[in-house]
């Protein structure tokens, strides 16, 4: 790396106050203020010498000006070192320490015109740097300095009359004694003032932060709840085990398009896509409207089922009813059904096994020789033609219309009766 390389990361971090890209925002805060008292006391030093040399040989400019480049140093050091917590210690000892020794070269508390002051800043930057309970120790520090200070005055003393080779005149003492307490107590108000600013800055940020992270969670359940039943969902959000239930008494529907590989073969995979998705939409909603389940689609055939959840006590009459409907909607509505699609359905009734399969890419299912039935009976049927088991037709054949049974052989169960439903009875 060249010297130039190296120069020019120094003097970013300058610019950037020694704040790393991996910081969290309460170091950035920290490091941000002690710049910010670091700049402040610097730019009062400076002010100070200014006002020390106008005053001519009464009152020596040094320990400010070496009170400044030691400050200043100590920066350049944090800043080629970029370790912080030796930096925040030495810088706070020198806010503590500096004002006692410039009291201490000079006399007493009035020779001094109060200068020890200036320590304050040593506690109130271990509030605002470290914390509450850490900043006891600079504030005690502090006070047994002044103590101290004070102490010494008031046993080392010269008598009234004696001259003082430090004496300052009270003319000279009381401008300073103003001036230590208007700078102390504006850099204090300034650097609190920048604190809890950036406080509220950093807790605006939090906010909106909580607000995404709010808006994000809601859009992750209501995801959530389109896969999977709502109590389902919520138990696995409340647990990683395996979930898996009986039901003894579900409705189970397929519906299934007629000749759709056939229909698919002279469209673009655009245009499959936009006709399943309308169709399959509609029958969302559908779903919905009669609070079912939709359990899955696959390829072009579309699975429902009733019974799943307490909310619904006449799920098989609603299956009914959405297959009634499901069907009457492709034939009178061809701005969902633009292709004339037909569709074939079967439904049936008897125990199921539901659970949730799958760890990331997780998906709600249902098994057993009822799903196998309605499937089967699915694929049996004909064009627009709802299909349904005998246990199906003993519960709603009291307020729905079919036909005479037919047998069908199904394979893996040979014959079976199957009852065709034609709709609601008037």
């Amino acid at each position: 790396m060249t010297a130039t390389a190296h120069s020019s990361g120094f003097f970013d971090r300058l610019r950037a106050g020694g704040i790393e890209p991996g910081d969290s925002e309460e170091q950035r805060l920290n490091k941000s203020l002690l710049m910010f008292a670091t700049g402040l006391v610097s730019v009062a030093s400076m002010l100070w010498v200014a006002i020390y040399w106008l005053l001519g040989p009464l009152i020596s400019s040094t320990p400010p000006l070496l009170f400044q480049l030691v400050l200043i140093g100590n920066l350049l050091l944090y800043i080629l070192t970029r370790h912080f917590d030796f930096f925040r210690v030495t810088q706070l000892a020198l806010f503590l320490f500096g004002p006692f020794a410039m009291q201490w070269g000079m006399g007493s508390f009035i020779d001094s015109s109060g200068i020890v002051l200036w320590g304050l800043l040593a506690p109130i930057g271990a509030i605002l740097c470290f914390g509450i309970r850490e900043s006891i120790a600079w504030f005690f520090a502090w006070v047994f300095m002044t103590a101290m200070s004070g102490a010494f005055d008031f046993y080392l003393a010269p008598p009234v009359n004696a001259p003082s080779p430090f004496a300052v005149p009270v003319r000279t003492a009381v401008v300073f004694f103003a001036l230590n307490f208007v700078a102390i107590a504006t850099i204090i108000y300034l650097m609190l003032r920048y604190s809890i600013q950036e406080k509220q800055k950093i807790q605006a940020k939090l906010q909106e932060a909580h607000a995404l992270l709010e808006a994000e969670q809601e859009r992750s359940e209501r995801l959530l709840l389109n896969i999977l039943p709502s109590p389902v969902a919520e138990r696995l959000k409340l647990s990683d085990e395996p979930i898996a239930d009986g039901f003894a008494d579900v409705t189970v529907m397929f519906a299934d398009i007629v000749d759709f590989t056939r229909i698919a073969a002279h469209m673009s995979p655009n245009e499959v896509f936009a006709m399943l998705n309308r169709v399959f939409s509609a029958f969302d909603e559908l779903a919905e409207q009669y609070g079912l389940e939709r359990i899955k689609t696959i390829g072009d055939a579309y699975m429902v089922a009733g019974g799943l959840n307490a909310g619904n006590t006449r799920y098989s009459e609603a299956i009914a009813d959405m297959a009634v409907a499901m069907r009457d909607l492709l034939h009178r509505d061809f701005t969902v059904n633009a292709a004339q699609l037909e569709i074939r359905i079967g439904i049936g009734t008897g125990p199921v096994v539901a659970g949730v399969v799958g760890k990331k890419k997780f998906i709600y299912d249902v098994w057993g020789d009822t799903v196998n039935i309605a499937s089967r009976i699915t694929g049996e049927s004909a064009p627009g033609v709802i299909q349904c088991d005998v246990p199906t037709y003993e519960r709603l054949r009291a307020d729905f219309d079919f036909l005479e049974p037919q047998t069908l052989y199904l394979k893996g169960k040979g014959d079976m009766a199957v009852y065709r439903l034609l709709g609601r009875k008037r």
